[in-house]
């Protein structure tokens, strides 16, 4: 648009150039035609009108450089339009341009500012979740107290008793960690004798080991040695009454799966029997199950493993033990056994 400007205002300039020459040469015709109408010589009539037509010509000439001028900056003025337009075209298209990056880069702005948001939101969940589990395992003392109650009315069937707390007993030996449980037991259990226990030793974990009801009660001693029912409710009330430093309760008796699901309102976890367990299979699974814990292993694993040699040594009893959880708590990141200089292993759950 510059350069086209340029050459219309050059070629005004020499419209103007040419313009200025017209009146010189009409003031010579002007003199010539007075010269011819003041003299009689014929010579010099001729010489003024040879000088006439010589500028009459280059008026002429003059005219027809002056209409070509004129088209050229007609020509250079059309040129110069459609040069505007296409800045006008090109400017509209920048702005255009200028705008929606303006709208991508504020955009894109506010998607940073959410992501660095939702990354704060994600560190502090983290941070709460993590800080919330090591509360949890700091609260775990480094020596736990695991409380055996053993009970086998002589009015039911005889139970081996004697050894599933012999087999856990050496299992527990044999782990890493075994210094850190304290394994004592309680025989011949009446309902008066778990409160004693329970304040006498202050466990950490209680373990049931008898027989269970179909109507889900825990079969305890009365004082001739025959059967007592002790119902869910009634249990939880003791365990709850008792202490709150109970993290686990374990019922190795037949249906006591509704025992370890009514008392996990009150307590980390608890493990049941959903059916009738072969004495086998319940020495096995429990004498795994304190195995796992003594070698510093969550109680999901623990479990899980347990489960896995009920597997080996009774494959149809798979599914009976069931692992109750209160409500808000993951079993792969609760630990019975925490023993000295044991480093915390904390899985950050994802988002």
């Amino acid at each position: 648009m510059v350069r086209k400007n340029e050459e219309i205002a050059k070629l005004s300039r020499d419209k103007a150039n040419e313009r200025a020459k017209i009146p010189s040469l009409n003031s010579k015709i002007f003199s010539a035609q007075t010269t011819i109408s003041h003299t009689k010589s014929s010579s010099t009539i001729q010489s003024k009108q040879r000088e006439i037509e010589y500028a009459q010509k280059s008026i002429a000439d003059i005219d027809k450089k002056i209409a070509d001028i004129d088209k050229n900056i007609a020509n250079k003025q059309r040129e110069y339009n459609d040069e505007e337009k296409k800045f006008r075209r090109e400017e509209e298209r920048l702005n255009k341009k200028h705008d929606q990056d303006e709208k991508n880069r504020i955009r894109e702005n506010k998607r940073q500012l959410m992501s660095i948001n939702q990354s704060l939101q994600q560190q502090n969940f983290f941070q709460q979740h993590i800080s919330a589990e090591i509360k949890m395992l700091k609260s775990i003392p480094e020596r736990i107290t695991v409380l055996f109650f053993a009970t086998s009315p002589k009015d039911q069937n005889k139970l081996r008793l004697d050894e599933e707390f012999r087999t856990i007993q050496e299992m527990i030996r044999k782990s890493e960690y075994r210094d850190s449980i304290s394994f004592e037991s309680r025989w011949a259990v009446r309902p008066l004798d778990i409160l004693q226990a329970i304040n006498e030793l202050n466990p950490d974990v209680i373990h049931f080991s008898g027989h269970g009801a179909k109507s889900s009660e825990i079969l305890l001693e009365n004082s001739d040695g025959n059967t007592k029912l002790i119902t869910k409710e009634a249990m939880t009330q003791t365990i709850i009454s008792a202490s709150d430093k109970i993290h686990l309760l374990f019922f190795n008796a037949c249906f006591s799966y509704e025992q370890a699901q009514s008392v996990t309102k009150h307590v980390d976890a608890a493990i049941g029997m959903t059916n009738s367990i072969s004495d086998r299979g319940a020495c096995a699974f429990a004498a795994q199950f304190y195995s796992s814990l003594g070698f510093g292993l969550s109680l999901k694993k623990a479990f899980d493993q347990a489960k896995g040699v009920l597997m080996l040594e009774s494959p149809s009893e798979e599914n009976i033990p069931v692992l109750y959880i209160k409500e808000g708590l993951d079993p792969s990141n609760m630990f019975i056994v925490v023993p000295k200089n044991f480093g915390l292993n904390i899985n950050k759950k994802k988002s």
